[in-house]
């Protein structure tokens, strides 16, 4: 199992589910991708989930009952956790497996400040004398549970949630508070992401990248703002274009976009680097735009038309997801 797919608490739940149910269970929690952020203890519109609603969401998704008897899932403090970057440096609620034999299976996957956080396997829970991980921790017991048919994938992004969420993020006065906060967002949509393509089995490795480079400058944007600096620019208008550009990415649209190119380059597989695909070049780019108008009828913002910004098969399913937005 990848843990890279997951957040600290969905994983060890996702690790449970292919011990009970086989190998490859876990990526059922990437059937919906779903954008709809909730508005914040601090103000700000969050795509964080809230725990107790997370893990029962999981749990039906999975096959998971969580009054069993067969193996312990433990909610914890990180600060109090001696295997966690975390342990002594940060408090944040993170999940393991307690094994019959006493032993943590923790597959938290994780490069944080204070370290790498990886797969751990029988390690003892109380390394020390005295040591009781389980006095202020919250303990539920896994057994498995009916597994329902395989979830089919949903797509469920707002282009109006997108503006909003976004100019909260840009305008928030507190430009600390809102860059540090917007850093722990982006890792969880680009997880997310990686997920939704994973259960889907879909090529989006372009799109995927921009959502790590979007993480990337998120962080370098608060390290350097917390240090006194500049805020970098053009954060905010690449976060908004991976937001919009992943029902494209995701969802039938991306087929019809590939089937667009295919048709009029006369070819059977359509790279994602178009350049590379022979008899490519301004009339075929031009031949294709004006087919994709007349297949989703719609009509391209002109300025959005710039002739290297149309050479990648991404691109071209941005055009047509922001000018569906727009309609």
């Amino acid at each position: 199992m990848n843990g890279e797919l997951f957040d600290c608490i969905e994983v060890n739940l996702a690790f449970a589910a292919d011990r009970f149910h086989g190998e490859g269970t876990h990526l059922r929690l990437g059937h919906r991708l779903s954008f709809r952020p909730v508005l914040g203890s601090d103000g700000l519109p969050t795509v964080e989930p809230e725990v107790d609603g997370q893990i029962a969401a999981a749990c039906t998704t999975l096959g998971l009952s969580p009054r069993g008897t067969d193996l312990r899932y433990v909610l914890a403090d990180a600060f109090d956790l001696p295997w966690c970057p975390y342990f002594t440096r940060k408090h944040i609620t993170h999940s393991f497996l307690l094994e019959p034999d006493g032993s943590v299976t923790d597959a938290y996957h994780n490069d944080t400040p204070w370290g790498q956080a990886r797969l751990v396997t029988g390690r003892p829970a109380n390394e020390r004398p005295g040591d009781d991980l389980l006095s202020d921790a919250r303990v539920l017991w896994l057994s498995p549970a009916e597994l329902g048919p395989a979830p089919e994938p949903v797509v469920d992004v707002d282009a109006e949630e997108v503006s909003r969420y976004v100019k909260a993020y840009a305008t928030h006065p507190d430009r600390v508070a809102a860059l540090d906060r917007l850093t722990l967002e982006t890792w969880l949509l680009a997880r997310q992401r990686r997920l939704h393509a994973a259960h889907r089995c879909v090529d989006a490795d372009d799109h995927l990248r921009r959502w790590a480079s979007v993480v990337e400058h998120t962080y370098l944007a608060y390290r350097r703002v917390a240090r006194g600096r500049a805020e970098p620019p053009e954060l905010f208008a690449r976060l908004e274009e991976a937001l919009l550009t992943d029902a494209a990415v995701f969802d039938d649209v991306r087929q019809a976009v590939r089937a667009t190119v295919a048709s009029v380059l006369r070819v059977d597989v359509v790279t994602d680097e178009l350049t590379a695909i022979p008899g490519f070049g301004s009339l075929r780019m031009v031949e294709i735009v004006e087919l994709l108008e007349e297949r989703f009828a719609v009509e391209f913002d002109a300025a959005q038309l710039v002739p290297e910004r149309l050479h990648r098969l991404d691109d071209l399913c941005g055009l047509v997801s922001r000018a569906l937005a727009a309609r």
